[in-house]
C-alpha cells in the first residue's frame, strides 16, 4: 500500500472567471448535478425558515451582533485570548497564511507525528494547510465525507457546505474504488452507489485514521470571548470524533469568529442551521474550553488568524462581508454558481460571497492584482438573491459595486477600454444640446432594423455580420434582443409641431 504524502491542487493561477466560467458551463454533468442539489437544499431552507415568526428579527439580530463584533474587534480578541489561557490553551497570532502553518506544522512535529486528522474548514482551506504539511513530510487526512471525495480525488473544493457538490453518485464511488486503498482502507469491490453504502466505505476507510490518530487540526463556527469556548457545527460526527480522540488539537479560527457571549450563540443556533442545511439544529453542536484533565484532548492550541481580515475591517462598505457565519445560503440561490459551479471563481471561497471576500482579502485595490482576482465582482447578475437569503444581511450586491468602482478605477476592469470609450461618447453627446439631437436622430434609425418592436440583431447587413461577433455590443445583441427606438424623437416631435399645437 502507498501512502507517501502527495500535494493537492491549489486554485493558484487560475483563469479569470469569464474564461474560467465558459469552460464549467460546458460540463453538462456538473450543471445537471449542481442544480439538482441546490435547488433541493433552498427548497429545505425555505421551509424551515418559514417556521419562524421572527426570522426577520433574528436576522437582523445576527447583522447587529457581528457589527458589534467588527466594532470592537481588538477588544474581544484580548478577551478570547485571556480566557482561552484561563482554561489551559495555548493561543498564537498569525498574521498571514505562511505564519499559520509554521505553526500547525511545528507543533505536529513537537509531537513527533506524521499525520493529522482534519475537521472540514474552510480557514485551513485558505491557507493550504495541507500543502504545507505535506511538505513537512505529514499527511493531512480529511474526515468529513464530502472533503474526503475532494481530497481522494485530487480535486478542488466547489461549494462552502457541501466541497463535492459537483460530483454524483457514480463518480464517488469511482472515486472511491480507485483511492481508498492507497491511504488505507480500501473501499468494498462490490460497493454499490447508494448513498449509505458510500458512507459506510468512508466510515471504515477513517475508523483506523481516528483511532490512531495523536493530533487533530479544526476550524471553528464561533468562538466566545468571555469564556473561551469554540464551537464547531456539524452533520456526521466525524468533527466530534476528531475534537474529543486526539491527545493535541489545533484550532485555526478566522478573527472575525468571534461572539462577545454565550447569549449571542442562541441566535446564531438557529440561524446557521437553517441557512446551510435547511435544518432546525445540527446534528453535531460541539463546544469545548481549553482543556480538562482526563476528558478529551490534554493540550489545545488556537491560531488566530488575520490574513488579509483587518485590511478587510478598514474598508466601510466591504468589511460587512466579516459577518458571514459561511453558511452557503447565498451560493444556493445565485443563478451564477448554479450555473458555473465553485471552480470557476478560483478561490475556496466560491459563489456571491466569494465574489466580494475573496478580492478582499487577497487586495483588489493593491498593485499589481492579477485578472482572476479583478474579475470576481463582476461575477455575478446583481439579481439580489443573495441578500434575500443572507441570515446576517450582508449587502453583497452593493459590496460588488463597491468593488467594481475599486476595479475600474484601477484600470484593471475586464472591458475598462471599451467602457471608458462608451463613458466618452455618452459625455460628448451630452455636452451640447445639438449633439443629443443628432445621437437620437441617430438612433431613430434603428427602428429601421426591427421586428416586432424589437432589434434582434445588429444593424449591420447580413454578409457583413458573422455569426459569432466579438465586442462588448456584439455579445450582448448576439444573445439579447434590444426595444426598437422610436422612428422619431421627443425633441424632433416638439419641434415640428410646435410644442404640440399642431399635433
Amino acid at each position: 500500500m502507498t501512502t507517501s504524502v502527495r500535494r493537492e491542487p491549489t486554485f493558484v493561477g487560475m483563469p479569470p472567471f469569464p474564461e474560467a466560467a465558459h469552460k464549467e458551463l460546458a460540463n453538462g454533468v456538473q450543471r445537471a448535478n449542481l442544480r439538482k442539489a441546490t435547488h433541493t437544499i433552498r427548497a429545505k431552507r425555505e421551509a424551515v425558515v418559514e417556521e419562524l415568526p421572527d426570522w426577520e428579527l433574528l436576522r437582523r439580530a445576527g447583522e447587529a451582533i457581528k457589527d458589534d463584533v467588527l466594532a470592537r474587534l481588538p477588544e474581544l480578541l484580548e478577551r478570547l485570548e485571556a480566557s482561552v489561557r484561563a482554561a489551559g490553551g495555548i493561543v498564537h497570532w498569525a498574521r498571514d497564511a505562511d505564519e499559520a502553518n509554521a505553526i500547525v506544522v511545528a507543533v505536529a512535529r513537537a509531537k513527533g507525528v506524521d499525520e493529522v486528522i482534519k475537521v472540514k474548514s474552510m480557514v485551513t482551506e485558505e491557507i493550504e494547510l495541507n500543502n504545507a504539511l505535506a511538505d513537512a513530510g505529514i499527511h493531512a487526512w480529511e474526515t468529513d465525507l464530502a472533503q474526503l471525495i475532494v481530497q481522494l480525488g485530487e480535486d478542488l473544493p466547489s461549494h462552502i457546505l457541501v466541497p463535492a457538490i459537483h460530483r454524483n453518485r457514480a463518480q464517488i464511488r469511482e472515486i472511491f474504488l480507485r483511492e481508498m486503498g492507497r491511504f488505507g482502507r480500501p473501499a468494498p469491490a462490490h460497493m454499490s452507489d447508494e448513498p449509505a453504502a458510500l458512507a459506510a466505505a468512508a466510515r471504515r476507510h477513517l475508523r483506523e485514521k481516528f483511532l490512531r490518530a495523536e493530533v487533530a487540526v479544526s476550524g471553528g463556527n464561533f468562538a466566545i470571548a468571555d469564556t473561551g469556548t469554540v464551537c464547531v457545527v456539524e452533520s456526521e460526527g466525524n468533527g466530534r470524533m476528531c475534537l474529543t480522540l486526539p491527545k493535541t488539537l489545533i484550532t485555526v479560527l478566522g478573527v472575525e469568529k468571534l461572539l462577545p457571549t454565550w447569549s449571542d450563540l442562541e441566535v446564531f443556533l438557529q440561524l446557521l442551521p437553517r441557512s446551510s442545511t435547511g435544518e432546525r439544529m445540527n446534528p453535531y453542536t460541539s463546544m469545548w474550553t481549553g482543556v480538562t484533565p482526563g476528558d478529551g484532548p490534554q493540550e489545545f492550541h488556537l491560531i488566530l488568524l488575520d490574513n488579509g481580515r483587518s485590511d478587510v475591517l478598514s474598508d466601510p462598505t466591504g468589511r460587512q462581508a466579516l459577518r458571514c457565519i459561511r453558511c452557503s445560503a447565498c451560493l444556493n440561490v445565485c443563478p451564477v454558481y448554479e450555473r458555473t459551479g465553485g471552480h470557476a471563481y478560483g478561490s475556496v471561497y466560491p459563489g456571491p460571497i466569494g465574489a466580494i471576500l475573496t478580492p478582499q482579502l487577497r487586495g483588489i485595490a493593491k498593485h499589481p492584482v492579477d485578472a482572476q482576482t479583478a474579475s470576481l465582482p463582476f461575477a455575478s447578475s446583481l439579481c439580489g438573491a443573495c441578500f434575500d437569503a443572507c441570515p446576517v444581511r450582508i449587502d453583497i450586491p452593493d459590496v460588488l459595486l463597491h468593488l467594481r468602482a475599486q476595479v475600474v478605477d484601477g484600470g484593471r476592469g475586464p472591458h475598462d477600454r471599451a467602457e471608458a470609450a462608451g463613458m466618452k461618447a455618452v459625455q460628448w453627446a451630452f455636452e451640447k444640446p445639438w449633439r443629443i439631437g443628432l445621437a437620437q436622430h441617430v438612433a431613430g434609425m434603428g427602428s429601421r432594423f426591427a421586428r416586432h418592436g424589437v432589434i434582434g440583431r445588429l444593424p449591420l447587413p447580413e454578409k457583413l455580420l458573422p455569426r459569432k461577433v466579438t465586442g462588448p455590443l456584439g455579445e450582448w445583441f448576439t444573445d439579447r434582443d434590444a426595444p426598437a427606438p422610436p422612428p422619431e424623437s421627443f425633441r424632433s416631435w416638439y419641434k415640428r409641431t410646435d410644442g404640440g399645437t399642431e399635433a
